[in-house]
């Protein structure tokens, strides 16, 4: 299921915030949705298990190695959905 931009920013939005967990049910409510898999890996990088980040890294096509911290990789997550990227 394809997540709207709108949503997926305020998961993003929610994990800058550290309200990691409400980010965590808008990435698995859109399971599927590349952009979504990737902010599930970063909020799995940020709760510190990092073999389901590297799982739904890999799910999202993302190096997990791409970012040095998760906040980086959450900017970089925003910005594509901005369009900057």
């Amino acid at each position: 299921m394809a997540a709207s931009k709108a949503l997926l920013l305020e998961a993003v939005d929610h994990a800058l915030a550290g309200d990691w967990q409400r980010a965590h049910e808008i990435a698995q409510d859109h399971e599927g949705d590349p952009i979504a898999n990737w902010i599930h890996g970063v909020v799995h990088w940020i709760e510190g298990d990092l073999s389901n980040a590297r799982y739904w890294f890999g799910q999202a096509g993302r190096s997990f190695t791409g970012h040095a911290t998760p906040q980086d990789a959450l900017r970089a997550i925003r910005d594509l959905l901005q369009g900057s990227e």
